[in-house]
Order: structure tokens, then sequence, then C-alpha cells
């Protein structure tokens, strides 16, 4: 039986009573259990992170012409690839990199092509096969592969559930405590609607006052996790308690990071989110402990953005773009991908970075590497109809 406290039981029943004041964003995270002692971890990186920004080629000439601001404010990374350099967002991971486990695939995309709208992307994304969006995700067909799983108790409270764990095979979800904050326009709101109902206005006050005593609780005393260096932010939360699930019997997790979209300010917006990614992959390394050295994180995207930057300083919906990976499971320190350039001539519509591998590819070479799954059953069962070509030498 799962023990649910005084302060989670008040969190949860206060996100659903006062969400209109407080306004809570929620992201439902997925897991599954297997007989396995390898772990998977699938980030989706909702919003269409921009790969050319984050994997920068700096030894394509072309790039600088097609991004004359965004390259001009580009400070040195930390991660120096030769041919690519990474976003200075990601310095904190340099010795994740190091250690070569933490890297790169870029020029990679789904099958998805021309529409370019985030809805339909990341459908395809999670579905992992056209034709398949609202129906099931990739990750529960390869568990419908192993007969036996079970699904581990969980809770489910904010946004939709995530379509990439949906389907037939036992997963279980949930979603984080909400830290919630009450504006003094939200407090005075509340207490003008319901002031003429004794039972709302003193239910109501009761109600501030919890939110204020939890908001007093985590500003004395909720730092994060040991070993977390501190970090703070509800996807430091995602990560906290999906290593703790993964320390025990769950193999298989997935979770979503948003803020990705940068049509205008690209250079603050795109630091922002890779710091909270650069938070996630340090929390996760803390949390698993030794298990971190089995584990393969795959942090994905809808598509990604055109080669030319806009008028607003940010870039509009593309589709080639980038993959990232970590976890000792892996073999990182490398750019993986075949780049196809970035003259017009070698743009996809003359637009967009060109891809030129199946971003499914890599992922059923490393379902394969780290579950031992039958390559047959990768192409027809978990990707229909994809050709996983030849190994991309992700796993270490």
């Amino acid at each position: 039986m799962t023990r649910i406290d005084r302060r989670e039981l008040l969190r949860g029943g206060l996100a659903l009573g006062c969400s209109a004041a407080a306004s809570p964003l929620l992201t439902p995270m997925a897991f599954a259990s297997a007989p396995w002692d390898n772990r998977l971890v699938v980030i989706v990186l909702r919003g269409a992170m921009d790969g050319l920004d984050v994997v920068r080629a700096v030894g394509d000439p072309a790039l600088a012409a097609l991004r004359p601001t965004l390259m001009g404010k580009a400070a040195p990374g930390a991660i120096d690839a030769g041919f690519f350099a990474f976003h200075q967002g990601l310095d904190r991971l340099a010795p994740m990199w190091a250690r070569g486990e933490f890297g790169a695939v870029h020029a990679v995309s789904t099958p998805y092509r021309d529409k370019r709208s985030h809805f339909d992307g990341q459908d395809m994304l999670e579905a992992g096969t056209p034709g398949a969006a609202g129906t099931e995700g990739w990750l529960n067909r390869m568990l419908q592969t192993v007969p036996g799983l079970s699904a581990e108790t969980a809770y489910a409270i904010g946004r939709e559930e995530m379509l990439i764990l949906s389907g037939r095979a036992a997963a279980a979800r949930w979603a984080p405590e909400t830290r919630l904050r009450l504006t003094p326009q939200g407090r005075r709101l509340l207490e003008l609607v319901h002031h003429e109902d004794p039972l709302f206005r003193d239910t109501t006050a009761q109600a501030i006052d919890i939110v204020d005593s939890l908001a007093a609780e985590d500003e004395a005393g909720d730092g994060g996790m040991a070993g977390g260096g501190g970090l703070r932010g509800d996807h430091v939360r995602l990560a906290e308690f999906a290593a703790s699930r993964l320390r025990g019997d769950s193999r298989i997790a997935s979770f979503s990071i948003n803020g990705w979209d940068t049509h205008e300010r690209q250079s603050a917006g795109l630091g922002r989110a890779l710091e909270r990614l650069s938070d996630t992959l340090l929390t996760l390394e803390a949390g698993l402990g030794t298990a971190w050295d089995r584990t393969a994180v795959l942090c994905v995207t809808e598509f990604g953005r055109t080669a030319r930057e806009n008028g607003t300083g940010g870039t509009d919906h593309g589709t080639g773009g980038a993959m990232l990976y970590a976890g000792g499971a892996l073999r990182g320190g490398r750019v993986l991908g075949d780049w196809p350039g970035l003259t017009e001539a070698d743009l996809y519509d003359r637009r967009d970075l060109m891809p030129t591998r199946d971003l499914r590819a890599h992922a059923g070479w490393v379902m394969r590497g780290l579950f031992g799954l039958d390559r047959a059953a990768i192409e027809g069962g978990v990707f229909p109809g994809l050709d996983l070509g030849a190994d991309p030498g992700l796993l270490g």
C-alpha cells in the first residue's frame, strides 16, 4: 500500500481546488517495471528544440551567414567537439561529456514532414509511426514484446497522459506535487468572489493559510535532493522521482520538459531551457547512483528549426534537428550523424536542416542493445515499417 502523507494530500487537493488562482502547470510521468537491469529514460523536449543552436556546426562556413545575430551573440561553450561546439547552457555537463556519458546525434528527425505543427509532430514522435497518433506509444509497444510485465502503483494529476507509454501493456502514471503560489491579486479575487458565502469564504481562508504554510516550508527547507547540488524546480522533482523509481523495480521512464519554442529572443529562451535540461540530467545522475552506469537517457524533440534566423532573434519551425543523450550505458563524448551541410542546396526545402537518418533508428538500436530485443520485433512491432539500418554505435 502506498502511504500518502498530509503534505502530499493537501498539495494534491489544493491543486484541484485552487487551480484557477494558482495556475499550477503539471507534467505527468510514466513508468513501467521490466525484467532487465538496464534502464531507459526518454525525455520529450516539447516545443521543437533548435538543434543547430544547441549543437553548433561551427566547422560549416555557411552557419555564420545563416545566423549572424545568434552566432554573433554566442559565447564559446565549455564542450568543444571539433567540427561542433555545444551551447554554453550545457556547460555544467562538460564533466559528463569528458567521462563519455553525454553526447549528441545530429541531422535526425521522425518521418513527420512539411506541416510543422507542434501537436502533430509530438504525436508522431510519441506514437513512433505514421497513422498511429492517438492510439499507443512506441515505448508501450516495446513493453508489449515482453510477457509478464507489471505496472507500478502511481498517481495521475494534471495534464493529458503522455502518448509515448500509452497502450495495452501495463504502465503506471504519476504527476509531481505542486508548488502553490497565490499572487496578492489572486488572493483578493478569491476573497471577493467568496465573501458572501460563509462556506466558501471559510474554506478559501483555510486553503490560503495552507498555501502560505507550504510555501514557507518550501522556502525554508526544499533545496533539492542530496547530491543534486541544491537544484530546485519542477523539472528537478521529475528527475528526483524518476531516479527513485528507477533505483527500485522500474526500468522505463518517460517525461517531458517544455520551453523549447524559440520564435523570438532565442538567446535568452534557449539558454533557460538548456539550464533546466542540465539540472534534470545532473539530478538523474546523482539520484541513480551506481545504476547510472546501466542507464540510457534519450532527449528527443518533435522537429528542428529553420536554418536561418528570423527577424525577431529567433527561429521558426523546421525539420531536421538533434537528439541529446546521456548515461553510463551509452558511449558519449561524441557527436554522431551524417552532416548534410548548410548551403541552400543542401537544406531541406531550401530552409531546414536536411535529416540524414531517422531518429527512431537510434532509439531502436538503444533498445536492442539495452534489452536484447530482436531486430524483427523493433522493425515490425515497436516501429512498424522502420529499417533500422546499420548500428550507429551508441551503446557503451
